[in-house]
């Protein structure tokens, strides 16, 4: 017999009150915006670059995208002009992260 069934049997009255973990909603880490995130394939001096842009939320969320991003994918990277530019072609793999954490993303370019 578990602690369930021995409370039940001294409080037969007793209805359990429905436990708010289950239904609480994880908070997003970030801002989350209505527009979608550009998710873009450059080559910068000859090297694949892989450049987010279209966030428009507080700076230091941006700042945590970019980290999230990087240490994802291990590869390094900066902010640059309001974009995350991250180094290498991984636009399938950022998309698939960012719509994971609720982002609308659109691919732009090849």
């Amino acid at each position: 017999m578990d602690l369930q069934d021995q409370l039940k049997n001294l409080f037969p009255d007793h209805v359990p009150e429905p436990s708010e973990d289950k239904e609480k909603q994880p908070k997003p880490e970030f801002w989350i915006q209505d527009e979608p995130l550009l998710c873009k394939y450059e080559k910068r001096r000859g090297k694949p670059t892989t450049i987010i842009a279209g966030y428009n939320g507080a700076a230091s969320d941006f700042k945590l995208l970019a980290k999230k991003i990087k240490q994802l994918l291990s590869v390094g990277g900066g902010i640059k002009d309001e974009q995350i530019i991250i180094q290498g072609d991984y636009r399938d793999k950022i998309m698939e992260f960012l719509k994971a954490q609720g982002f609308q993303v659109k691919r732009v370019g090849g």
